[in-house]
């Protein structure tokens, strides 16, 4: 992958790249794993089948996300949220921190 200099996440386990650094949103989000992180678009990864979830800041439809290439569970993308003040999360994607790793 041609990453022009910019930083990209890619897959712990098989190094499939994720997401772009340029779509990072949040560093401040919590997953079964420990620190997660927002970005805007996620590539190479297959969606789970939806589910309502009740999480900290309220309850969402969710699905979870996994690599593509390994299979491995890497987070969850928001499908809907119930409450007006959370809805700016719809349609963005949480991979956990532990799950992946920082290239150039």
């Amino acid at each position: 992958m041609e990453s022009g200099g910019l930083a990209f996440y890619s897959c712990r386990n098989c190094r499939n790249p994720l997401a772009l650094g340029d779509d990072l949103v949040s560093k401040n989000y919590i997953a079964k794993s420990g620190k997660a992180y927002m970005f805007l678009h996620a590539m190479n990864i297959v969606l789970g089948p939806k589910q309502d979830r009740q999480l900290i800041t309220g309850l969402y439809t969710t699905a979870d996300i996994y690599c593509s290439k390994c299979g491995e569970e890497l987070g969850w993308k928001y499908v809907q949220a119930y409450d007006l003040k959370n809805r700016f999360k719809e349609g963005k994607f949480i991979l956990e921190k532990l799950k992946m790793v920082e290239e150039h």
